[in-house]
C-alpha cells in the first residue's frame, strides 16, 4: 500500500540484468510537494530507477508506484513529465510546434507558452529544434517535460549541457515550478545541485539506497568538520584518539582529521604541544558522497534520515595513508 501522501513508492523493488542487480530491493517514499536529489556513480543504478518509476521497465520482485497507481497508467494520465538524457531533437519542427503537439496529447496541458517561458525559451519558438545548441536543446527537452503540467517532474541529469549562467536560469524555473506544489525528482553529478535545491538527498549505490537525508545530515557522516595540522612528531594513532576524531589522513607532513566535534579536537591539539599550520574547515557533501559511497558502504538498504557506516576507499601505495577510529550512523 502507498502511504497517503506519497507521490513515489518504491517497496522491495528489485530490477536484474542476468546476474547483475541493477535496482536491489529498493525502498523509497517520495511525499507530495518534496524536491529530492537522487545521487550515484556511473553504474550505481539512478537510470534503471528512473526507468522503474516512469513504467519503462517492470519490476522483478517489489512493487513501484506513482500517486497509488502503476507507473505506466499514471504516465498516461498525465500525472508525470520526464526530462531524460538520451532523446534526441526531432528534425524539421520548431520548437513551438514540438511542445505543442506534446501538450496537446495531455488531458490538462499547461499553456505552451507558459512552459516555454518557465524554460526560458520564449525566444526560440520559432527555431527548428535540429539547429539549436546542446544547451538550448536541453531547454527545449524540459519544456517538453513541462508540457502536460505534470504533479511529477522527473529529471535526469538536466543541466548537463548548460553553462552556469544557464543552469541558474533553470534551477530558479524548477523552484518556481516546485513551489506550485509539485513534487521533483531529479540525479545530478553536480552534488553541489544536490545540496541548494534539494530537500532530500538520496544517493544510491550497487542498486541499493546507501543515504537519504538532508545535505546536512549527509556531511555528518564524514565527520562534521576537517582539522588540518602538520605533524611536527607526532604519531598519527595518537591523533586517532582524541576527542572526536573519526578518521585521520597524512598527507606529507600534515595531518587530516575528520572530526564530530572540532573544538574539543582543537583544543585536545593544543594539550599535546604547539599546533603549527591549522586549519579547520566544514566537511563537504563531496566528502559525505565518498564516505557513503566507499566499498562496503552498501550492505543494506537505509531508511530515510539514516546513512551508511563511514568507510574511506581502499588506498595504493600512491595514496595517502587513512586511520578510521569508529563507525557512525546519522
Amino acid at each position: 500500500m502507498t502511504q497517503r501522501g506519497s507521490a513515489v513508492s518504491f517497496t522491495g523493488a528489485v530490477k536484474a540484468y542476468g546476474a547483475v542487480r541493477a535496482v536491489d530491493g529498493v525502498d523509497l517514499r517520495i511525499g507530495c510537494g518534496e524536491t529530492v536529489a537522487l545521487l550515484g556513480r556511473n553504474g550505481a543504478g539512478k537510470s534503471t530507477a528512473i526507468g522503474l518509476l516512469l513504467g519503462l521497465h517492470e519490476p522483478d520482485a517489489g512493487a513501484v508506484e506513482v500517486f497509488g497507481a502503476a507507473p505506466g497508467r499514471s504516465v498516461r494520465a498525465g500525472r508525470v513529465g520526464a526530462m531524460l538524457q538520451d532523446a534526441r531533437p526531432v528534425p524539421r519542427v520548431t520548437v513551438d510546434e514540438l511542445v505543442t503537439f506534446v501538450a496537446s496529447r495531455y488531458p490538462t496541458p499547461m499553456p505552451v507558452t507558459r512552459a516555454l517561458e518557465l524554460a526560458g525559451i520564449a525566444d526560440l519558438a520559432g527555431r527548428r529544434v535540429d539547429r539549436l545548441s546542446g544547451g538550448q536543446v536541453q531547454r527545449v527537452r524540459f519544456a517538453v517535460a513541462l508540457a502536460g503540467d505534470p504533479a511529477l517532474l522527473v529529471l535526469d541529469e538536466p543541466t548537463a549541457a548548460l553553462d552556469v549562467e544557464a543552469r541558474h536560469a533553470f534551477w530558479d524555473s524548477m523552484r518556481a515550478y516546485a513551489r506550485r506544489g509539485h513534487t521533483v525528482l531529479f540525479s545530478t553529478h553536480y552534488l553541489q545541485e544536490a545540496d541548494a535545491y534539494a530537500d532530500r538527498i538520496v544517493v544510491i549505490d550497487r542498486g541499493r539506497i546507501v543515504a537519504d537525508g538532508t545535505g546536512e545530515e549527509l556531511r555528518r557522516t564524514a565527520g562534521g568538520n576537517l582539522v588540518a595540522v602538520d605533524l611536527a612528531g607526532r604519531e598519527p594513532e595518537a591523533l586517532a584518539l582524541l576527542p572526536g576524531v573519526r578518521s585521520v589522513e597524512v598527507r606529507g607532513r600534515r595531518a587530516r582529521l575528520r572530526t564530530d566535534d572540532s573544538d574539543a579536537t582543537v583544543t585536545a591539539l593544543a594539550e599535546l604541544g604547539a599546533i603549527r599550520g591549522l586549519e579547520v574547515t566544514p566537511a563537504s557533501l563531496d566528502d559525505a558522497f565518498l564516505a557513503v559511497t566507499a566499498e562496503g558502504g552498501a550492505r543494506a538498504p537505509k531508511q530515510r534520515g539514516v546513512v551508511s557506516d563511514m568507510r574511506l576507499p581502499p588506498r595504493g601505495r600512491d595514496q595517502p595513508q587513512t586511520t578510521d577510529t569508529r563507525r557512525t550512523a546519522v
